[in-house]
């Protein structure tokens, strides 16, 4: 392979928890008792869909914005106080990038919550690319953000393998013409990773991996 791109929170970050709980809390601010775990339900896709979720759920019709703003607060708080990697994953990174192999995160989140989530696990500077939210206007199961990648990388999707932690996610990724690893967590128990080259669980699992034949 010579690229590989990562998906980050659920990912590379141990951070779709804290994402399910800042939501909770978010609508707790409003006067409800809402649980986090039915993240799992919505765990990868689009934002207004994952919102709209626990608004729908709880009888909630804030603005949007101030929404939104209440989720912000709470989650670069548990961000700041909480945030892990996926065990093994800085490792791996740093790894596979010296290995002359060429990284990029292709994330659907913010702008501003990749920037925190990979300042706190002190991978800001080592990636050849960062793609967030912003910069398509398709977002995962679409491919845009991944063609986006091997354009900019200037390499083909035969040669890039994807690690992605949801179905959505991994319809991107095969979409765009990429192989696919995908990593197992608590919330993605019900996605469908029957197209994935392997399955994981850590990162570990693979050290020591980064230049091999991901087929056999």
């Amino acid at each position: 392979m010579k690229a590989y791109l990562f998906d980050l929170d659920g990912t590379l970050a141990a951070s779709e928890a804290l994402k399910a709980r800042a939501l909770a809390q978010a609508c707790a601010s409003y006067g409800a008792k809402a649980n986090h775990l039915i993240y799992a339900d919505v765990m990868g896709e689009d934002w207004p869909t994952v919102t709209g979720h626990f608004l729908k759920r709880y009888d909630l019709r804030p603005p949007f914005d101030e929404f939104n703003d209440r989720f912000r607060g709470f989650y670069l708080d548990l961000i700041e106080a909480e945030v892990s990697e996926t065990q093994g994953a800085r490792q791996f990174v740093l790894e596979t990038r010296s290995s002359g192999t060429k990284i990029g995160v292709v994330s659907s989140a913010a702008t501003w919550m990749v920037e925190k989530v990979l300042a706190k696990l002190d991978l800001q500077n080592s990636f050849d690319l960062v793609i967030t939210q912003e910069d398509v206007a398709r977002h995962k199961p679409d491919p845009e953000a991944y063609l986006l990648a091997l354009s900019r990388l200037r390499v083909s999707a035969k040669d890039t393998l994807v690690f992605e932690d949801s179905s959505a996610g991994m319809k991107a990724a095969k979409a765009a013409g990429c192989h696919c690893v995908a990593v197992r967590h608590a919330f993605n128990g019900k996605h469908d990773f029957s197209g994935a080259l392997r399955q994981i669980e850590s990162f570990s699992e693979v050290l020591g991996a980064a230049a091999q034949d991901w087929d056999s």
